[in-house]
């Protein structure tokens, strides 16, 4: 297992070159794939696949779990750079392959295969992130790079929907492979920050059971996995959802929770570096069960809209914090592994939101209002154990760090 470079505590460390290409670099990334995202249903209802809507996001996350423990081991041996500039790869070579998807089986194998993108990028980013960043600051730089990635994610949907309805999806797609290109680019313009590296070789691919997660990151992962779950629900259903509100562009709604998200993430990465990290995700676990129940019960764009709002400020609490106390509790030279098994457990509550609402929705609007309670529900276990079971951990950590 390689060595790090260790950060020092000065603001100049913070705010490095690295540090600003490595948020360039997200936003680009995080464009690239979400741009298309709200496009999608509509691109594979045109070929009679409607009934599969639930899969568009479920298949995504599905190959983006499965890869995971494979990012963590490489992150943490070949190098945090590497592991990224392979995700961005595969984001380019999938927008551009898009065009030529002429059956539901292949966009859907497709969309299997675009799941790599985010199994491999975002580990690599965070883990050089922690690299870079001084412990004291690690909130707050988690809240940076989860704004360059919202950034985005609000960008993109917006920019996809407004190509695809003045141009076509072939343009978006188009679009969304020359970002891919762009994030390789901005890439190679990053010095790796692991410094005793192996060089790739197919025995790295062999990963054992004890490889598979890190242990210390359960307690984070736990979290993500219920609070994501509505995520994948919304990916899913939003699309339908604003659309029949009346609204012309359906990335708009990505684009409100996003933005809203943005707002909070710089906030709550320092909150949760005063405060603690078990305190911060209260407050915002509260913010996504209210927001949940208010996108049941809405029937008009205000609502939508409110509801979209305050849906981002819970993201934008939680996603820097979970990120931030993953790392707290890593092992130095397993941060790379820690932060996979935390991502794993996001991807499989995305994917199982987003199966479990394409199975319940079916194209019945109605269904709807059930779905987002039925995410509320997930949020709410995610309350219960942050009170009463993540607590006590909270605590150990937060007096390791002081």
């Amino acid at each position: 297992m390689g060595k790090v470079i260790e950060a020092d505590a000065s603001k100049e460390q913070m705010f490095s070159r690295q540090f600003w290409i490595l948020n360039l670099g997200s936003i680009v990334f995080m464009s690239s794939f979400s741009m298309i995202i709200p496009e999608l249903p509509e691109y594979l209802a045109n070929m009679g696949g409607e009934q599969y809507i639930g899969f568009i996001i479920g298949l995504f996350t599905i190959s983006a779990g499965f890869s995971r423990p494979f990012s963590g081991k490489l992150t943490d041996t070949v190098g945090r750079v590497k592991v990224m500039i392979f995700g961005s790869i595969i984001t380019t070579i999938c927008g551009f392959l898009y065009m030529f998807t002429v059956s539901i089986w292949a966009f859907l194998a497709l969309r299997l295969l675009h799941g790599l993108s985010t199994g491999f990028r975002p580990t690599g980013a965070t883990t050089l992130l922690t690299d870079i960043v001084p412990r004291s600051r690690r909130g707050e730089a988690m809240g940076y790079l989860g704004m360059a990635g919202s950034t985005g994610m609000a960008i993109g949907p917006s920019v996809g929907s407004f190509i695809k309805e003045e141009f076509s999806f072939e343009a978006m797609f188009v679009v969304s492979s020359l970002l891919g290109v762009l994030s390789i680019v901005l890439t190679f313009g990053l010095k790796e920050s692991l410094k005793v590296r192996e060089k790739f070789k197919l025995s790295h691919l062999k990963v054992n059971k004890h490889q598979l997660v890190e242990k210390s990151a359960f307690p984070p992962s736990v979290v993500m996995m219920l609070d994501t779950f509505s995520f994948g629900a919304i990916l899913t259903i939003a699309p339908d959802f604003v659309k029949s509100l009346g609204f012309h562009y359906k990335g708009l709604f990505n684009t409100t929770f996003v933005v809203s998200s943005i707002f909070m993430r710089f906030v709550a990465g320092r909150a949760s570096d005063r405060y603690g990290r078990i305190p911060v995700l209260i407050v915002g676990t509260v913010f996504l069960i209210i927001s949940l129940f208010t996108l049941s019960m809405t029937t008009s764009q205000f609502g939508l809209i409110a509801g979209g709002i305050l849906y981002g400020v819970s993201i934008g609490i939680n996603r820097p914090t979970v990120f931030a106390w993953t790392a707290d509790t890593a092992n130095p030279l397993k941060i790379g592994m820690a932060l996979s098994t935390m991502l794993l457990a996001l991807e499989i509550g995305i994917g199982a939101g987003a199966f479990t609402s394409g199975y319940l929705y079916a194209g019945d609007l109605g269904k709807i209002p059930f779905i987002f309670k039925v995410s509320a529900i997930s949020a709410g276990l995610s309350l219960i154990y942050l009170i009463f079971f993540a607590s006590k951990h909270g605590r150990k950590i937060e007096n390791q760090l002081k």
